[in-house]
């Protein structure tokens, strides 16, 4: 692995010859053969960039392609010597940096992923000279695979479901396709280590059993190579769900470290039933170090690890508070967290941008690890499942995680796929909606109008 850049008297990195600052929109130019999972990690890497705050848009230049060409092509269109095919492609793969521009020049985007096979150097040097003529900076990630297998499972799950073959049959649309992979093969030039040492890349191959990479020379480009090589393909499910009921949660207080209710227990109790009953092999479990999280875990009867990175967010100044008594002792705290929930810093305290942060280790390795059961609380397992099923900012501090429910992730082709697993264990209402009415002046009565109520009906479901 090499990595840093030539560096300017100012500090700024060299790209291709030209003084570019470090601030400057990244370009993420896709490269590979069809079906080595290209689009797969342009999603990915879009979801996880989008979750850690750095604005970032893919462009497929497929779907230009079926946007222009409706009608169904079939390999021929995409032999090197089709000369209506390659017209097709190169005005598309034109549009969609037209589009990248926009987006990172005008819209205000940090990083772009440009999701297309870019196999012939010809083509990588307009995208450089393009980027060049805008000033971003360029990072090339180059998927190559050997494993018939993964090619062909790829095939199935991904390529067979696209709308190039909706009216083919699968044995019809699996020859075309590896007829197209053969075509794009007789001119794929692989990114070089001696011809194209100076630019910036990873190699992953053979789907992460090696990589290569070169020339890393800001920290969107480390983050990106860290993050590609800690995530895999082996089937597995993650399960979400937070502690048991607790005291604090009965009495309808935030934060703090009480242990958990007589329901709370129940649950413990009937979450490691489910879990002895899925017989997952090699399952981790991990909790915060918090009572309640702990104790729920305990019940499993199985080793678990504790992390500090999934204690609950910090309410500073408005722990163990009822909401009643956050609006009556800090009604403009109040008021500007419904407005911007999610950036809202409590005083002394953390805000859902902060926990993110915090929680990036976590997704880092769950993305690493296989099968996992994270026993955490309300506004960790929201930004947990932010990540997994690409939430923005807005709609993150909502989502609704209730007590004594499990959620099963199991991730497939280009998302996340949610099973809601309901114990059956009662236990109160903590989730708040945002009022209609966030304005700094507004009465008591409309700022708690969404306020869950302790006392009120329990629930058993999402």
């Amino acid at each position: 692995m090499s990595s840093g850049a030539m560096r300017g008297s100012n500090g700024s990195a060299w790209a291709g010859g030209k003084v570019c600052m470090t601030n400057c929109p990244t370009l993420i130019v896709m490269v590979g053969l069809p079906a080595r999972g290209k689009t797969y990690i342009s999603k990915k890497l879009t979801r996880y960039l989008n979750w850690i705050g750095v604005p970032t848009k893919e462009f497929n230049v497929g779907q230009y392609r079926r946007e222009l060409v409706k009608a169904f092509r079939s390999f021929e269109f995409f032999l090197p010597d089709n000369e209506e095919g390659q017209k097709v492609r190169k005005q598309c793969a034109l549009l969609a940096l037209n589009d990248v521009g926009r987006y990172l020049g005008e819209e205000g985007g940090h990083v772009a992923v440009f999701d297309a096979t870019n196999t012939t150097r010809e083509r990588r040097d307009t995208i450089l000279k393009f980027a060049d003529q805008h000033g971003f900076k360029t990072f090339f990630v180059e998927s190559i695979c050997m494993d018939p297998d993964v090619i062909a499972e790829n095939i199935v799950q991904v390529k067979l479901g696209s709308p190039d073959y909706l009216n083919c049959s699968s044995e019809a649309a699996t020859e075309d396709f590896m007829k197209r992979i053969d075509s794009y093969k007789n001119f794929y030039e692989t990114l070089d280590e001696n011809h194209d040492k100076e630019l910036s890349y990873i190699k992953i191959m053979d789907v992460g059993r090696r990589y290569l990479v070169n020339r890393v020379v800001d920290h969107i480009q480390s983050r990106i190579v860290y993050y590609l090589m800690n995530i895999h393909i082996t089937p597995r499910s993650i399960y979400l769900c937070r502690h048991g009921e607790s005291e604090l949660n009965i009495k309808g207080r935030i934060g703090g470290d009480s242990g958990l209710s007589g329901r709370g227990k129940q649950f413990a109790k009937q979450l490691a039933s489910y879990i002895d009953e899925q017989n997952i092999h090699d399952l981790k479990v991990w909790t915060s170090q918090m009572k309640r999280t702990i104790q729920t875990a305990e019940a499993l009867g199985a080793p678990y690890e504790q992390w500090k990175t999934l204690n609950e967010i910090d309410a500073g100044v408005c722990e163990e508070m009822r909401y009643e008594e956050i609006q009556e002792s800090y009604p403009l705290e109040f008021a500007l967290r419904d407005q911007d929930k999610y950036r809202y810093r409590y005083p002394k305290g953390e805000s859902y941008e902060d926990l993110v942060q915090r929680l990036e280790p976590v997704i880092m390795e769950l993305e690493r690890q296989e099968n996992v059961l994270v026993i955490c609380h309300q506004a960790v397992m929201r930004c947990l499942l932010a990540y997994f099923l690409d939430k923005s900012a807005e709609e993150l501090p909502y989502l609704k995680c209730p007590l004594h429910t499990v959620l099963k992730l199991t991730p497939i082709a280009y998302g996340c796929k949610v099973e809601p697993v309901h114990l059956n264990v009662e236990a109160v209402n903590t989730h708040r909606n945002k009022p209609e009415n966030v304005d700094i002046t507004r009465t008591p009565e409309a700022a708690l109008v969404t306020v869950p109520d302790p006392n009120g009906p329990l629930h058993l479901e999402c």
